[in-house]
């Protein structure tokens, strides 16, 4: 089975979903506060990618294997960080806000900085990036399904209420089904790379924590954006990146969307252990 058809069809209903859940305020809320916003934003498309450059080089991974970990860095966080910034007590609207934001920004940063990745590979792993391709794949599997969701939310706003929450909950089983697909096709080099990429996933997402941490300790945020921040950093849409892997349109490569699988898996179990970390501190 070509893993295509089951990634586009859950990337795109993600997509919706997340529309679904937006409202134009979100996007205001950097003009009412800046400080909170551009920290996530600086976290999210500055400093994650490089984090992960630097991760990539120190474990020596395969050329394939660093275009992957690359993909997952320069993707945005996704709605599922505005679950785990709920759990965890953090700021719910700041985590929605720089959702909406980092979707947008990463339709045309994500493209720059995977092009200089390749520039950058070279002929190392034999890697073409058509760049026009992977602009307009984000502009009709992201942006239009994002924009329909908006509208439907302003317009209709009681049946995109019912439709998310229906959404919501298939999320989760949908991106199971795509891990398992991908597992039992490629289980063999998944369990062969798993100690090497299993150690660098888990290394990127505490560093990139760690950087969330060290931003917002800068910028004097309090704790709940404090919570937030290192949720937004540290969480990356892992289905976009499956996507632009598997893309017959950009790289047509199973193997460059491992990294991403690994990643989904060892993200959970981290953040899932630091919401229930931060849950048994006493609220301040």
């Amino acid at each position: 089975m070509n893993t295509i058809f089951i990634v586009l069809p859950i990337l795109v209903v993600l997509m919706f979903d997340l529309g679904l859940a937006l409202k134009p305020k979100d996007f205001r809320l950097f003009i009412e506060r800046p400080q909170a916003v551009l920290t996530g934003l600086v976290g999210q498309i500055l400093l994650l990618p490089l984090i992960a450059w630097g991760v990539g080089s120190v474990f020596q991974v395969t050329p394939l294997f660093f275009l992957g970990i690359m993909l997952i860095a320069s993707s945005p966080g996704g709605s599922s960080s505005n679950v785990f910034s709920m759990l965890a007590g953090g700021d719910v609207a700041l985590s929605v806000s720089l959702t909406a934001l980092s979707s947008v920004i990463t339709l045309f940063t994500g493209p720059f900085v995977i092009n200089m990745v390749a520039a950058h590979l070279g002929t190392a792993g034999d890697i073409q990036f058509p760049v026009g391709n992977l602009l307009v794949q984000n502009l009709v599997l992201m942006a239009v399904p994002i924009l329909a969701g908006l509208a439907l939310a302003v317009y209709r706003e009681s049946l995109a209420a019912r439709l998310h929450q229906v959404l919501k909950r298939l999320a989760f089983p949908c991106l199971i089904l795509l891990a398992g697909t991908f597992f039992v096709q490629h289980r063999t080099t998944i369990v062969s790379e798993f100690p090497q990429l299993g150690l660098c996933m888990t290394c990127l997402i505490l560093l990139s924590m760690l950087g969330g941490v060290v931003l917002s300790v800068l910028m004097r945020l309090s704790e709940r954006e404090r919570r937030t921040i290192i949720i937004e950093v540290g969480m990356q849409n892992a289905a976009q990146a499956i996507t632009v892997a598997c893309s017959p349109f950009v790289f047509n490569n199973e193997t460059i969307a491992i990294p991403a699988i690994i990643y989904a898996l060892m993200m959970n179990v981290v953040l899932l252990t630091y919401v229930a970390v931060v849950r048994r501190l006493p609220s301040r």
